[in-house]
C-alpha cells in the first residue's frame, strides 16, 4: 500500500491520479477531509482507504507491515499564516513524527519541502546540504519548512530511502480551492475570463516591484507544471539510493509578464496588464528572484525533459482550466 498525505490537496490528488495511471490503486489517502470544495480533487479516483490525518499514526502503529512507501504532501501552505503554533504542529511536529514511524518501521519516505526556504536568494538556490543551516527564509512558512529541512539532517536514525523536495512554484489542475495562494496562472485566467461589469476587456493584475532592481512584472519564478512534479515523485519512488534535499524546479527562471502574456495568447486575447501594490503583509518578504539548481536532481538520471511555460499553461489552460477539470 502506498500512503498519500495531503492527498485531496492540489499536488497530493495530482499525485494519486500519477499512481493510478501506473497501475497503482491501493492507495490510503491521509488528509483532513472536512473542505467540500478539496475532496472533489478525488472525484473518480482509485484507492483503498482513507483516513483522518489526526488519527493516522494510531493506524500506521496497527498496519506498518502493509505499507511500502510514504509520500507525505500534505502541510499548512499558505504562505500568508503567521500563526507558528499552526506551522510547529502540521509542518513541524507532524512530519518529525512522520519521519520517526518511518524510521522505525523502515518504510521509504518523499517530503515535500520548499523553495520559500531560500528566502530572498541571497545565498542562491544550491541544494547542497551545508549550505541549508545558513538560509533565511522570509515568512514563517519557509520558516517551518526549513526548520525540518535541518531537523532532518541531523537525524542517525532514518527511513531506508528518503528524499525532500523543494518545491518551486507550482502550477496546474487541481488548485481550484486554494484561493489567494492558488497559482498566478490561475488568477490570471480568472481575471481574463471574468471581467467586471460593462468592461469588454478585462485585464490581469500584477504585484507591482517594490524593489528597484526589477521593473514592474519582470520579478523572477522558477514556474514548474505539476505534472512535471509528480513525474519526478513517481520517479523519485523507485530510487533505492541517493537520499537527501533535492530542488524541484525547472531551472529556468522566468517573468511575470511571461506568465501573463502566454495566457493570453492560449485565449487569443491582447494582453492588458495592470500592476497593483504588492499587499503590505507580504510585501517585505517577497521573493523577487527564484531558480532551483537542478543538477543534484539530474544526477539520478531523471529522464525527463520538463514542460516549457508556454506548453504548460497552454495545456493547463485549455486541458482543464476552461471547463474546471480534474486532474
Amino acid at each position: 500500500m502506498i500512503v498519500v498525505t495531503g492527498s485531496v490537496g492540489f499536488i497530493g490528488s495530482c499525485l494519486v491520479t500519477k499512481l493510478n495511471n501506473k497501475g497503482i490503486k491501493d492507495i490510503l489517502l491521509v488528509d483532513n477531509f472536512s473542505n467540500s470544495e478539496k475532496n472533489k480533487n478525488i472525484l473518480n479516483k482509485s484507492y483503498t482507504n482513507k483516513i483522518d490525518r489526526k488519527v493516522f499514526f494510531d493506524w500506521l502503529n496497527d498496519n506498518q507491515n502493509h505499507i511500502e512507501f510514504i509520500f507525505h504532501i500534505g502541510a499548512r501552505t499558505d504562505t500568508a499564516e503567521f500563526n507558528m503554533q499552526v506551522l510547529d504542529e502540521l509542518n513541524l511536529n507532524y512530519s518529525k513524527q512522520m519521519w520517526n514511524a518511518c524510521a522505525k518501521y523502515g518504510i521509504p519516505i518523499i517530503y515535500a519541502s520548499s523553495a520559500a526556504t531560500y528566502g530572498d536568494g541571497s545565498l542562491g538556490y544550491d541544494d547542497d546540504p551545508l549550505l541549508i543551516s545558513q538560509l533565511q527564509p522570509l515568512n514563517p512558512y519557509g520558516i517551518s519548512k526549513n526548520e525540518f529541512d535541518k531537523w532532518v539532517l541531523r537525524q542517525k536514525s532514518q527511513p531506508p530511502t528518503w528524499f525532500g523536495l523543494k518545491f518551486f512554484n507550482v502550477f496546474g489542475p487541481n488548485e481550484y480551492h486554494k484561493g489567494r495562494m492558488a497559482s498566478v496562472v490561475y488568477h490570471a485566467f480568472q481575471q481574463i475570463q471574468n471581467p467586471q461589469p460593462g468592461i469588454e476587456q478585462a485585464s490581469v493584475k500584477l504585484f507591482r516591484s517594490h524593489n528597484p532592481q526589477y521593473k514592474d512584472g519582470e520579478q523572477l519564478r522558477d514556474f514548474i507544471y505539476v505534472k512535471d512534479v509528480v513525474d519526478v515523485l513517481f520517479f523519485l519512488m523507485n530510487q533505492k539510493g541517493g537520499s537527501g534535499i533535492y530542488n524541484l524546479g525547472t531551472g529556468k527562471a522566468r517573468t511575470f509578464l511571461d506568465l501573463v502574456n502566454a495566457v493570453f495568447t492560449t485565449l487569443n486575447k491582447p494582453p492588458k496588464i495592470e500592476f497593483i501594490d504588492t499587499p503590505i503583509d507580504i510585501r517585505e518578504k517577497y521573493q523577487y528572484f527564484t531558480a532551483a539548481k537542478m543538477q543534484k536532481l539530474l544526477s539520478l538520471g531523471y529522464p525527463k525533459s520538463f514542460y516549457s511555460l508556454e506548453k504548460g499553461i497552454e495545456e493547463y489552460v485549455q486541458g482543464y482550466l476552461i471547463d474546471k477539470i480534474y486532474f
